[in-house]
């Protein structure tokens, strides 16, 4: 009999790091909860315990996914400086290092947010990702780093840059060289943006 890759009580835990691994290797569409139940080692029945659909499997996958990058974000914001440069720094790269590491994922975190259907739970923790840009830019503006404005206005440039240079990194159109340089110099065309006019 094959050995079931989870302690007792984590078949949920197994579920979503098999999903996880079908997903970076044949994608959605492949995902089965059939399938998944017969990698675990379980009876076919048994991930319903946990998951009715095989969507509701896929939101909690983007859910988690969700949470480790904004998790990764926090603990690169607490062991960085204080300046805005450092701060927006550290939050660009543990992106791009997240998103190039997990790209499937990062497609299917992102795939849901215009859903009508998306569940609060997918809702809040995309916000919880969006806020700790909003907060950047807000803490930035008190320490008079960053130019007046709107925050959710000045949050979308940050978000358009990250994510096309996301889209670079992981399209293998360029070397990593290139956009290793990339970075650092998005990084700076953005904190030029922010810099607060001399007027202010």
């Amino acid at each position: 009999m094959k050995a079931r890759p989870y302690h007792h009580g984590d078949l949920r835990a197994a579920l979503l790091t098999l999903a996880e691994d079908t997903l970076r290797a044949r994608g959605p569409a492949e995902l089965s909860l059939r399938e998944l139940a017969r990698e675990a080692g379980v009876s076919p029945a048994a991930p319903s315990r946990h998951f009715k659909t095989k969507q509701a499997l896929l939101d909690a996958l983007a859910i988690e996914g969700f949470q480790r990058l904004t998790s990764a974000m926090d603990t690169a914001l607490e062991q960085t400086g204080e300046t805005f440069a450092h701060r927006l720094t550290a939050l660009a790269r543990t992106y791009l290092g997240f998103a190039t590491a997990n790209a499937a994922l990062l497609d299917l975190m992102y795939g849901r947010k215009h859903d009508p259907d998306a569940s609060t739970d997918l809702i809040t923790a995309m916000h919880r990702l969006k806020d700790l840009a909003t907060d950047l830019i807000a803490d930035g503006q008190r320490r008079g780093e960053v130019r007046e404005g709107p925050v959710d206005l000045l949050s979308l440039p940050l978000f358009v840059a990250l994510q096309g240079l996301t889209q670079l990194a992981v399209s293998g159109g360029f070397p990593a060289d290139q956009i290793e340089a990339g970075v650092d110099e998005t990084i700076a065309f953005i904190l030029r943006g922010y810099a607060p006019s001399r007027s202010e």
